[in-house]
């Protein structure tokens, strides 16, 4: 019963007091090194030694659409820096893994100086993850398509996009569709959703289309890795329930969508705290017994891993 109580947690909010920062180095003179993007930062307010967790937002997408993801996972002891990579852009992704590049390059230089005194960051310790085509991202900077000083201990997808369809990759393509063909060196984790390949109507294209998403970013991984699918939720369904805008909007326009976003962003956050707490800390007693009873996510999923 204690096992299940601990496990439980990591989908509900963690221990730690939270705060979000914000940072926009265009009309920032505070500190002596801005970040080179505009970032978004959760982070716990309370003493301690934190990872951390790079989070790429989707194409066309803002970065405050995932306050509440990064808050939850910031809950349970880490610090999250959500970038805003861009504000328009055209199928080259390449100005985007050089931003991201850079902005983990600036984390040893810059970032201590915006946290709260009492929070130390690790540098030891990064995980790198993103959403959609910020997981395609993701994966170009843990497969060295960018040059950087600090190093990766553990990649996160969620809901990957690599193009349209297949053979309508966006530059540089990634996949390679060759079976364990990333030679990645570090612990990945690929999140799917069930309706992510699914049309929201008759006009628009599914926005993980099969072929070009998780399912196959997750086959050319090499172990360890993991993937977990939520069958009922859509590409969307991990950011936050408002998201303003015309493009906070579209985000239930566009894409199949489930019952609500909770269940989604709850499950997402909690699994990405478990897997970190197994690759970054150690501890992979909470993602062993999600694999083990996944009725533990309070949704309904599937998963896969090859160790």
């Amino acid at each position: 019963m204690a096992m299940a109580s601990n496990v439980t947690n990591v989908f509900e909010q963690g221990n730690y007091s939270t705060k979000l920062i914000s940072i926009d180095p265009s009309t920032t003179t505070s500190f002596s090194i801005p970040p080179p993007k505009p970032l978004l930062i959760a982070t716990p307010i309370q003493e301690g030694h934190f990872p951390i967790l790079i989070l790429l937002h989707g194409y066309l997408l803002y970065n405050n659409f995932y306050s509440q993801l990064i808050l939850h996972i910031a809950s349970h002891g880490y610090i999250v820096l959500a970038p805003q990579l861009y504000t328009v852009a055209g199928p080259d992704s390449s100005e985007e893994i050089r931003s991201a590049a850079a902005l983990t390059d600036w984390i040893s230089t810059g970032l201590a100086a915006i946290l709260p005194k009492q929070v130390l960051l690790n540098t030891e310790k990064i995980a790198i993850s993103g959403h959609s085509r910020g997981g395609k991202v993701a994966f170009a900077l843990a497969l060295g398509h960018a040059k950087m000083k600090l190093s990766f201990s553990a990649l996160i997808a969620i809901d990957p996009v690599d193009g349209m369809d297949k053979g309508k990759q966006t530059n540089p393509p990634i996949l390679t569709y060759v079976p364990h063909s990333f030679d990645l060196k570090i612990a990945a984790m690929v999140i799917g959703s069930g309706l992510g390949g699914v049309k929201k109507n008759s006009i628009f294209p599914a926005c993980a289309p099969k072929g070009v998403s998780h399912e196959d970013f997750y086959s050319e991984c090499c172990a360890p890795a993991w993937h977990f699918v939520a069958k009922d939720y859509g590409h969307m369904d991990m950011l936050d329930d408002e998201t303003e805008g015309f493009r906070g909007k579209t985000t239930y326009c566009l894409c199949k969508n489930g019952r609500e976003r909770k269940g989604m962003r709850s499950f997402v956050g909690g699994i990405m705290v478990a897997f970190m707490k197994a690759y970054l800390e150690g501890d992979d007693e909470d993602l062993m017994a999600i694999r083990n009873d996944p009725k533990i996510a309070n949704i309904e999923i599937s998963s896969n891993c090859f160790l």
